[in-house]
């Protein structure tokens, strides 16, 4: 794999709670060079992120629900559209898994459902949601029932963790993740991923995207092995 086509697939994160908007500005002047998917911050960054983006070609993503997923649906879609309105181009959801684990599959649904639509509404169709599994607290069968759900409420994509969680992704998670829903939804591989064969393990195990705060660190190991 190439440079170019290894930092496509990446979304370079900086969700640290501790991160203001100093050191956001620098993380995204070192980041934009190396032509990452998308730069995900947090929300009170998204504004800084557009700012910063503009006419690059690297996208602006941000969290909505983050990090539990038990906000109401009702806060969930109103935080993503107004993400959107600051200049987000992709929203990372998190799935609310407390109601997964109960099996409510129409709350789960219906909770998805006004995020994709809001989003929809507010980029008139350009802005992308990725709903978060947080696979770390689910058995296989429910990360099968939560990408079904995703995939019929409309998701984009389908993401194994916040990197909050008690773990992050597994190689399993995103093979199981990529049979469930097919070639055409994307699967984001987040939580742990910090080095070059652990990215190149999750993209061969059908990983579309790969949510990471090392993103230069794994390009730089991908040179170095020429």
């Amino acid at each position: 794999m190439d440079r170019t086509t290894l930092a496509k697939a990446i979304d370079q994160t900086l969700l640290k709670p501790t991160a203001g908007y100093q050191k956001a500005a620098g993380w995204m002047q070192a980041a934009v060079p190396h032509g990452f998917a998308a730069l995900c911050v947090s929300p009170f960054l998204v504004p800084l992120a557009s700012q910063q983006l503009a006419g690059t070609g690297t996208k602006v993503c941000s969290v909505c629900g983050f990090p539990l997923g038990y906000n109401n649906t009702e806060s969930k879609a109103e935080e993503a559209a107004h993400l959107v309105q600051l200049g987000c181009d992709e929203v990372d959801m998190v799935l609310n898994f407390a109601a997964l684990l109960e099996g409510d599959d129409r709350f789960v649904s219906d909770d998805i459902k006004a995020v994709v639509r809001t989003v929809a509404e507010a980029s008139k169709g350009a802005a992308i949601v990725k709903v978060i599994l947080e696979t770390g607290q689910l058995e296989p069968s429910d990360i099968e029932r939560a990408c079904t759900i995703a995939a019929d409420a409309g998701a984009h994509f389908v993401k194994t963790s916040t990197g909050f969680g008690p773990r992050g992704a597994s190689v399993e998670d995103v093979r199981l993740m990529r049979k469930t829903v097919g070639p055409d939804i994307g699967v984001k591989a987040a939580g742990g991923i910090r080095d070059l064969d652990a990215a190149l393990a999750m993209l061969d195990a059908g990983a579309s995207r790969i949510g990471t705060s090392s993103g230069i660190e794994i390009l730089e190991a991908l040179d170095a092995r020429g």
